[in-house]
């Protein structure tokens, strides 16, 4: 018993000093994300499991020899994700922070937007009794033209509308993967959530995706009605290669190049609320991932060429505008996936042109993909979210 204590509690503290501090090697890359990702967002539940295992092994007689320096160790993971839980909470401020640049004053909003006993015990759930969801509803004629809707249950009409673009490095992914949580609370707060699919490489060559992704709106304008929706007040959002495809979308609105055969559709958003997106494919950042990434996947597999000037259009940060419309942008300082610096840079582009408001949530300790389930930190996120698009819609009612 001493052993295992010893065992379990230095593969614990590698877990959390992984987490706090991620290990951005090239080749752990991915196995690093996974592993601080999922210890960050569970780390409330990791702290319990922590404390029931040490007593279970104390009570087995693990306190002897090594086992006293596994107790050492345990102490340390405790307090590690005791760090974190704190961290995560620090992520309502900093959220408030970001809405207080607003131009209008800012109601607080309320603290939570999900049970706290579901959010622990079942942090994996993602369905609701007041949602209804609909699947794979054809936008287009290829197999990856199909979309999930998300509506209350007693179907209200005229709702804010907002549509969701999944990730997956533009290779891999579904439209039920992300965003729930977000699309969940804002259905149930009367507004109608669409979540589309599109075409993936390397199949798919850059721009088909975004292409996709203007004829799902297009499609959304159109037929948006029919499932309670307000076509006419909408908001994109979207997470990793979904917050490019987001970000890229509202700031190239009706372009011909990018609505092939739907020219004369309307297919400009209200706002734009992109989580960890991938702004910098010209890698203007210089930021070393970037380069990787460009060299590998987005070479090979996504834009399939070595022309500059194509990948300055594909970068967000190279088409902000001044007729942008008004953004949030979300990202966590510890991405090993998607550096922070770009998320920083894009803020810094929009701000230098656009007249509309740019807000930036930047959140401390956070990892890539922290919204795909509900924990504290994308609880916090989520009430920031809702209540942006909330701000939005009462900002256009005036105007």
């Amino acid at each position: 018993m001493p052993l295992v204590l010893l065992v379990l509690s230095a593969v614990g503290l590698v877990a959390v000093l992984n987490g706090l501090r991620p290990v951005r090697f090239a080749p752990l890359l991915i196995p690093s994300f996974f592993a601080a990702w999922l210890t960050v967002e569970l780390a409330p539940q990791l702290l319990l499991l922590t404390g029931i295992g040490l007593g279970v092994l104390v009570a087995l007689g693990a306190l002897s020899g090594v086992g006293w320096v596994g107790l050492a160790l345990s102490a340390a993971v405790a307090a590690g994700l005791v760090a974190m839980i704190a961290q995560a909470e620090r992520a309502a401020q900093v959220a408030d922070e970001a809405l207080s640049s607003w131009p209008d004053p800012v109601e607080p909003a309320e603290k939570h937007v999900s049970s706290l006993l579901r959010r622990f015990f079942v942090p994996m759930a993602f369905t609701d009794p007041e949602v209804v969801r609909l699947t794979d509803i054809a936008y287009g004629d290829d197999k990856r033209h199909v979309l999930d809707v998300y509506h209350r249950t007693d179907r209200p009409t005229g709702c804010p509308t907002l549509v969701q673009v999944h990730g997956g490095g533009w290779m891999i992914g579904d439209k039920k993967e992300q965003g729930r949580p977000l699309m969940l609370h804002l259905t149930k707060a009367g507004w109608v959530c669409f979540a589309p699919n599109y075409r993936l490489s390397p199949r798919a060559t850059f721009p088909d995706h975004l292409i996709d992704v203007k004829r799902a709106i297009a499609w959304v304008r159109e037929h948006g009605h029919e499932y309670g929706a307000d076509p006419g007040f909408l908001v994109l959002t979207g997470g990793s290669a979904g917050g490019h495809l987001a970000a890229l979308a509202a700031l190239t609105p009706n372009d011909p190049e990018y609505q092939p055969g739907f020219e004369e559709a309307d297919t400009s958003v209200q706002g734009c609320a992109p989580y960890y997106g991938v702004y910098d494919i010209a890698g203007e950042t210089g930021h070393r991932a970037v380069k990787l990434r460009n060299r590998t996947l987005m070479a090979r597999k996504v834009m399939k060429t070595k022309d500059h000037v194509a990948y300055e259009k594909a970068s967000p940060i190279w088409r902000a505008n001044a007729d942008a419309p008004p953004f949030l942008v979300i990202h966590g300082r510890n991405d090993t996936l998607v550096p922070v610096q770009e998320a920083r840079l894009l803020v810094q582009r929009l701000r230098e042109v656009s007249g509309e408001p740019v807000l930036y949530l930047e959140l401390p300790g956070t990892q890539h993909a922290f919204d795909v389930f509900p924990s504290i930190r994308s609880d916090h996120v989520v009430r920031a979210v809702v209540r942006f698009c909330e701000l939005l819609r009462a900002r256009t009612a005036v105007r």
